[in-house]
């Protein structure tokens, strides 16, 4: 008697149907603990950095190196946070079907695919890039995992914290490409860092009551009225174009991505401005979603209107900006100095 016939057919079609699925949805939740769009988005951002360093000269092979090894530390930071915040996260309907609340993962594993990451995102950028840039990776995953998560439950600077983590990656893709920090590639990671605050105040406006419930200290949270947490979104909104235009001044980007950074920013300043008004769901989630268009928008144009590699000079076409004759050689002379 074969094999075949001790098993009935409806075990067999069972298994060939349910194991494939099992390692599917083991997989995806894998994916979910790593909080894939944030990681991804981390990645692209690190890609523009590596962009402003000169990648056109340097090859690809690196780029691939950053872009793996950031998104491994990204990852690791993601898995630790929720393991750190299970409880937390199970009180709270936006995350308690995550992997770990729902128990689908268990905080073991997750512990064993942080570890993992971490360590091997380490190795990739340390051998694939340089030290400077694998360390600043490290430095983002202590920040992330250990200061900016338990300082979520007793202090709302725990936002500013975490803005942080959202400007290194660009800073790690330049530092990749060269070797070094160049003023156009802190003026990136400025930038991620004020965009951050109204992306985040107008999340945690959405969803204040359920951080409340978890025990976050979120500005929301504290501010029941809301006037506090929209003057902050309008205050980091207007900042956002002089943060913008600080990579224009710096030869990052040119007079194109100049005037795209101040088309946007308005968009910013004039629903913000709204939303002060009328602190309401409705006007919070026009600002969130406008922050999520804004920032794929403006990399964009600050990647179609780049010189790979000019960062550390101040670019001909913007010398109206910083005056002309003497007045733009010393800034020019200054730039190269500080390269």
């Amino acid at each position: 008697m074969s094999t075949l016939t001790e098993v009935p057919p409806s075990a067999i079609s069972s298994q060939a149907i349910c194991r494939p699925a099992i390692r599917a949805s083991f997989l995806s939740d894998l994916m979910e603990l790593a909080k894939i769009r944030l990681t991804g988005m981390v990645v692209i951002t690190t890609m523009v950095g590596f962009w402003l360093g000169g990648a056109a000269g340097l090859g690809w092979l690196k780029l691939l190196w950053v872009a793996a090894g950031t998104w491994m530390l990204a990852a690791s930071a993601a898995a630790l946070n929720q393991v750190f915040e299970i409880s937390r996260d199970a009180l709270m309907p936006r995350t308690a079907n995550r992997p770990l609340p729902a128990g689908r993962l268990l905080p073991s594993t997750a512990m064993i695919f942080a570890t993992f990451t971490a360590g091997f995102g380490m190795a990739v950028l340390w051998l694939g890039t340089n030290e400077l840039t694998a360390l600043l990776g490290l430095a983002n995953l202590v920040i992330y995992a250990f200061i900016y998560t338990p300082m979520k439950r007793v202090s709302t600077l725990n936002t500013l914290v975490g803005a942080i983590c959202g400007g290194i990656p660009p800073v790690m893709g330049y530092t990749a490409a060269t070797g070094s920090a160049a003023p156009a590639a802190i003026a990136l990671g400025v930038l991620l860092c004020v965009w951050q605050i109204p992306h985040f105040l107008a999340l945690a406006w959405l969803y204040r009551d359920q951080y409340e419930l978890a025990g976050f200290k979120m500005l929301p949270v504290i501010d029941k009225s809301g006037r506090l947490t929209c003057r902050m979104i309008l205050l980091y909104s207007v900042l956002l174009i002089p943060a913008a235009l600080a990579e224009t001044v710096l030869g990052g980007a040119g007079v194109w991505y100049a005037v795209s950074a101040v088309l946007l920013g308005a968009v910013m300043i004039f629903l913000a401005t709204l939303l002060l008004r009328d602190p309401s769901r409705h006007g919070a989630r026009k600002v969130f979603l406008a922050s999520v268009i804004y920032l794929p928008l403006l990399l964009m144009a600050m990647v179609a209107d780049t010189r790979p590699g000019a960062t550390a000079t101040i670019r001909p076409s913007i010398h109206f900006l910083v005056g002309t004759g003497a007045g733009a050689s010393s800034v020019s002379g200054a730039a190269g100095t500080a390269k």
